[in-house]
C-alpha cells in the first residue's frame, strides 16, 4: 500500500508528497502548501466549477492510477467534503 506522507491537498485530498510539482502555485509564483498542482495554479483553481461529487469520482480514479487499493481510494475520496475548499464553501457554492 502506498504511504501517505505529509499534508493533503485541501481540494482533492492527494498527498502533496505525491504531487510531482510539489504543490500548486500561488499568484506570486510561490509553492502552495495547501493545494496540489492539479487543483491550483497561479492562485486559481484549475476546475473552479467542479462539484464535490465530481471531485470525489475523479480522485477515486486518480488514486487507483497511483496504485492505491480500491478501499483506500474510496476512503480517501470520502474525506474530500471535509477538506478546506469544500468545508468552508457557502451552501450552494462548489468552490
Amino acid at each position: 500500500m502506498p504511504r501517505l506522507k505529509g499534508p493533503l491537498c485541501q481540494s482533492c485530498g492527494l498527498p502533496l508528497s505525491r504531487d510531482p510539482a510539489g504543490g500548486g502555485s500561488n499568484p506570486d509564483g510561490t509553492r502552495s502548501g495547501e493545494y496540489c498542482s492539479h487543483c491550483y495554479q497561479q492562485g486559481w483553481f484549475t476546475e473552479p466549477n467542479i462539484s464535490v461529487d465530481d471531485m470525489m469520482a475523479q480522485m477515486k480514479a486518480k488514486l487507483r492510477e497511483l496504485h492505491f487499493s480500491w478501499d483506500l481510494a474510496r476512503k480517501l475520496a470520502q474525506q474530500i467534503p471535509r477538506l478546506t475548499r469544500w468545508f468552508s464553501a457557502p451552501a450552494g457554492n462548489s468552490g
